[in-house]
């Protein structure tokens, strides 16, 4: 998989909640509770295993999740990152 340039790259930000954090995209989210941090994270989870490509997770404080989205074979940022960023916008 191609990485993506960084006109690509900025392109697709523009239109979604993630930041770009160097060689990759993260994204945080602040649940209900600590429960509901942990049912979304396994809610990614599923989606990850499905696309076979899997964000780093980070739950913090109580209540808060973090994500961060690289292609670490390709040493950057690809398509398949922003196609697993918007499966999984769409569980928030």
């Amino acid at each position: 998989m191609a990485l993506l340039s960084n006109a690509e790259i900025e392109s697709r930000l523009a239109a979604v909640a993630w930041l770009r954090d160097g060689d990759a995209i993260t994204r945080e989210w602040t649940l209900a509770d600590f429960s509901a941090a942990v049912r979304f994270t396994n809610e990614v989870a599923d989606l990850a295993e499905q696309a076979n490509h899997h964000p780093d997770v980070l739950i913090h404080g109580w209540n808060k999740v973090r994500l961060t989205l690289s292609t670490h074979s390709e040493g950057g940022l690809t398509a398949a990152d922003f196609a697993l960023a918007e499966r999984i916008d769409v569980l928030s």
